[in-house]
């Protein structure tokens, strides 16, 4: 006697899902470009924050003042430059005209993909264009410089919440690096 799975509902919401899609799909689901902005905003005060943490970084930006990084993911554009104080400003889109010092173009489409590049530790695969030193010295932020989630917890909760907190964190960031890696592991025939 074949059974029916209980989840057959989620199959049929599914079909229904497909069949209302507007045509233009990945269209409707791009975000209005004043999320965009703010999102890009953000990103630059968390980058920061941590840049703030590491006096070296900051010395080494502080060589490149002026000059400018584009990031290209699919159709999303991140264009920033660095400060006197060798910091990060988003580039508005006035000024953006001139042509940046580097470009970075993530190669992977798939956020999926990415994700699951990053979380396994490995570098997204990237085309590089431009200035060859930039390019040495953007690799040497990302190689080096980390942000430290307990650090700052702890000047909120204090030390040893933070301390526990934080092993929380990197035992679930351990088990989700240890399931993406199983799960794109290719399987052994039997």
């Amino acid at each position: 006697m074949a059974t029916q799975s209980p989840f057959s509902w989620l199959s049929d919401a599914a079909d229904k899902l497909r069949a209302n899609l507007p045509a233009d799909l990945p269209n409707a689901l791009m975000p209005p470009p004043w999320a965009v902005h703010e999102l890009q905003q953000r990103a630059v005060l968390f980058l920061n924050h941590v840049l703030m943490q590491e006096p070296a970084a900051r010395e080494r930006l502080q060589r490149q003042r002026g000059r400018c990084v584009q990031l290209h993911w699919r159709d999303q554009v991140f264009e920033c430059q660095f400060t006197p104080a060798g910091l990060l400003e988003l580039v508005s889109a006035e000024s953006a005209a001139k042509t940046p010092d580097l470009v970075l173009r993530v190669s992977e489409t798939s956020p999926l993909a990415l994700a699951r590049t990053v979380v396994q530790g490995h570098k997204p695969a990237i085309r590089i264009e431009g200035d060859v030193q930039l390019a040495a010295e953007v690799n040497w932020l990302i190689d080096h410089v980390r942000w430290d989630p307990e650090e700052d917890m702890s000047r909120l909760i204090g030390d040893a919440p933070a301390h526990t907190l934080a092993q929380i964190g990197r035992r679930v960031v351990n088990a989700l690096s240890d399931f993406v890696r199983q799960a794109s592991a290719p399987k052994a025939s039997s």
